[in-house]
Formats: C-alpha cells, sequence, structure tokens
C-alpha cells in the first residue's frame, strides 16, 4: 500500500554571524549549509497496518510524513501510495488519505466546528448520504455532539484534536496520518484518541502512520515501529522484537512481612530495602525471575510481588545511542 524506494531530502539552512555588521552583511550576501534531512529512506507498509514512526526531534519524522502527504517534493527516490506518487497530481491523491498534524490545524478558527465540516465536505467533493453516516459515526465516537456548534478557538486542546481527527476522516480515507495527535493533551483525552485509533483501524482498516514522542502511543497502537536518527533509518521490526533485544532488565518489587534485616539475592541488584518492601533490577539472560523469588521466599515470608519490564522509553534510547557514532 505504501512504498519509499531510496527517498532523501535536503534543506539550505541560512547562517551568519551574531552582531549588527554580520546583519548587514547578511542583507547582500547569504551564506547557506545543506541540511541532509532524509538520508536513503526506503520502507514499505501493508493494508491495515498501525505503524509507530519515532525518532528524537530533528530526526526527519515531519518531513517524511510531508513527502507521503505531498507536501514536499523529495531531491531523489521514489514514493508510491495506493498507485500515486504523492506530490504528483494531488487533487486525485488527497482524497484517499487523512493528515493529522498536532500542532496545526485545519478547522476554521473562528467558525463553529460544524461549520468546518461542511466546508471540508464541499472541499472534498463527499457525497450527501456518506457525509451524513461518516459524520453521524464521528460524533458518537468522538463524543462531539455538544461541541459542534461552538467556535474552534472556544475548545480546549483536547476537544480540539478530537475535531481534527474527526475532520481528517470525513471523507473516508483508506491511510490515516497522525504527527503528534496527543501532544499536550490529559491522560482521558488520550485514552479516548486512542481508542478510536484502534476502533477505525478494526472496523474500517484504516492504515495509520503514527509519528510521536509519547512511547505509551506507541506501546497502545503500534505492533510495528519503524525508526529514525539524523534522516537514516535505524530500526525496523516489531515492538515485541525490540523488547527482547534490549529490554532484558527487569525490577522486582517484593512485600514481605516485617523483617529488620537486609535481605540480597545472588544476581540481583538491590535497588532500595526498607522492613516491609524491597526492589530489585535483574537482567533475564543471567538470572531467572523464578530463581531469585524462589531464593527471597527462603529469607522472608511474601506477601506480594510485581515484575515490571524495562520502560520502553529506555529501550528506545539504547537502541538510538548504539547507532549514534
Amino acid at each position: 500500500m505504501i512504498t519509499l524506494d531510496g527517498i532523501g531530502k535536503s534543506f539550505q539552512v541560512a547562517r551568519r554571524s551574531a552582531g549588527f555588521k554580520e546583519a548587514v552583511k547578511a542583507l547582500f550576501v547569504r551564506e547557506h549549509t545543506v541540511v541532509e534531512a532524509l538520508h536513503n529512506i526506503s520502507f514499505s507498509i501493508g493494508e491495515g497496518e498501525i505503524v509507530g514512526y519515532i525518532g528524537p526531534n530533528g530526526a526527519g519524522k515531519s518531513t517524511t510524513i510531508k513527502i507521503m502527504s505531498g507536501i514536499l517534493v523529495p531531491d531523489r527516490g521514489t514514493c508510491r501510495i495506493m498507485g500515486h506518487t504523492p506530490w504528483e497530481n494531488r487533487t486525485d491523491y488527497v482524497r484517499h488519505i487523512g493528515v493529522v498534524f498536532g500542532q496545526r490545524s485545519q478547522l476554521w478558527w473562528d467558525v463553529p466546528v460544524i461549520d468546518s465540516f461542511e466546508l471540508l465536505r464541499d472541499i472534498y467533493h463527499i457525497p450527501g448520504a456518506m457525509y451524513r453516516e461518516n459524520l453521524k459515526m464521528l460524533t458518537e465516537a468522538l463524543d462531539l455532539e455538544l461541541i459542534l456548534k461552538t467556535p474552534v478557538r472556544q475548545l480546549s486542546l483536547g476537544q480540539r484534536m478530537r475535531c481534527e481527527i474527526a475532520a481528517s476522516l470525513l471523507h473516508s480515507p483508506k491511510i490515516l496520518f497522525l504527527d503528534e495527535p496527543t501532544i499536550g493533551l490529559d491522560a482521558v483525552s488520550k485514552i479516548a484518541v486512542r481508542h478510536f485509533i484502534k476502533k477505525i483501524n478494526k472496523d474500517r482498516g484504516v492504515t495509520v502512520i503514527l509519528t510521536t514522542h509519547d512511547m505509551s502511543d506507541i506501546e497502545a497502537l503500534a505492533d510495528r515501529i519503524l525508526m529514525i536518527g539524523k534522516g537514516t533509518l535505524l530500526y525496523d521490526g516489531r515492538l515485541s522484537e525490540l523488547r527482547s533485544r534490549f529490554g532484558t532488565q527487569r525490577t522486582i518489587t517484593v512485600d514481605y512481612a516485617e523483617t529488620s534485616k537486609h535481605v540480597e539475592v545472588s544476581g540481583a541488584e538491590l535497588l532500595s530495602w526498607g522492613p516491609e518492601r524491597a526492589v530489585y533490577s535483574i537482567d533475564t539472560e543471567k538470572v531467572q525471575i523464578a530463581g531469585v523469588l524462589s531464593l527471597l521466599a527462603e529469607q522472608v515470608d511474601l506477601l506480594d510481588v510485581s515484575v515490571e519490564n524495562k520502560p520502553i522509553e529506555e529501550v528506545v534510547v539504547q537502541l538510538y545511542k548504539e547507532h549514534q557514532v
């Protein structure tokens, strides 16, 4: 459904030294530095996938999304999406995609939300029956009924983001590009957005490409991740594979009957200790969890045990560091 092959994109960035003299000089002679935003990016995405596209600031995520949505033209390489080259004949192409930029709005600021939806219906030439059906479904699924007649400027960030997602889906696109869709949202709004993304993916088979710095979004939605760093694709695989490769560290929290002695176990690092609770860190490649718990049970009267994976943020940072030069 989506194929990128050898995509490259560079930008010219103006540079000058500080000071009034240099500012005057820059009026007549401009110095530029060429920044390579993307270098030989290649990947394919199948129909109905939810793919997380991650990386640090300035890595090239948004540039890739803009190329796939037809906003930018690459310097080299090819991009085919549903048989289209995105930056060619964009009028036909954009009928098949929906785009949400978390820090940009496609809604008109001073008019009620429903007026923006009506304008988008005319822009995309959405048939009346399809528009009414989609509007009903989106209003119910995203809980928009009470805010449709409210001007966009009066909405909270969470309300606006739900409206942005609805606006991007009114014309029944087969692909949805989400660039930081939950940025600045509270926990309740984030969960509502995640549930809806899962729903349209399952019910309508919408392919979703998600870029975000919030790794909890990635864990909740994406089975596959693409990681980019300094314009180069560093990883393409399943999240579970990434965890098994880097996430062998576990944190074990143990509650036990009150004791005055430090409870130490061979192969486990004692992170903190108290008379009724201790926290350990282990590497599952070297030590088995069951063995650690067995040794603990021999020394104290266990009341409760919890085992936590290494946070996915730390796993991603470890992968990125591995590829840094």
